[in-house]
């Protein structure tokens, strides 16, 4: 895994069960065009996934 500026790393995201915020991702892994985040609740012990993917922006193409 390339190590990623700790500046552009989501944090206190709520927790998709209990809404605790979370204060960063236990595990980030990068592909081209995507970053996916695992993130831990330890209040309530719920574990998920959250997926940005990105798209390369064409100056031609139209705003939806």
């Amino acid at each position: 895994m390339a190590r990623l500026d700790s500046s552009y790393l989501p944090r206190e995201n709520p927790c998709a069960q209990c809404g605790t915020p979370i204060s960063r991702p236990d595990w980030i892994e990068s592909n081209a065009g995507r970053t996916s985040f695992l993130w831990y609740c330890r209040a309530c012990d719920y574990q998920f996934e959250a997926v940005a993917i990105y798209e390369e922006s064409h100056p031609d193409s139209l705003a939806a």
